[in-house]
């Protein structure tokens, strides 16, 4: 099993984000702002649904992947940290899903 977490990418995408932009991609996402990096978050996520749709489980890892770290660019791009995603999972669980939903009100 791995070691590698989260907030170890999250450390990579904050030191690459400081990068030449022509030297990393983190870097060049970054400087796309955010409408580039939420582009391309949609893409990754979309590229998921369909490998799950496929059931193609080593397409389905891949993409998972992306999406991780293009969700984590976004999020280090608005200043929103790992913690604080947990810490609003943490919230949320706290009670069942269909009441946490339910306190959303209609979307």
């Amino acid at each position: 099993m791995s070691g590698f977490t989260l907030a170890d990418l999250e450390a990579i995408v904050a030191a690459r984000a400081g990068a030449d932009p022509a030297q990393s991609y983190t870097a060049k996402l970054k400087a796309g702002g955010m409408e580039r990096a939420g582009k391309k978050l949609g893409e990754e996520a979309v590229e998921a649904v369909i490998a799950a749709m496929k059931g193609d489980v080593a397409e389905l890892t891949k993409e998972s992947a992306d999406i991780l770290y293009h969700l984590l660019v976004v999020l280090h791009i608005a200043g929103i940290g790992v913690k604080d995603v947990l810490d609003e999972l943490e919230r949320r669980t706290a009670q069942s899903g269909l009441e946490e939903k339910a306190s959303r009100g209609k979307n």
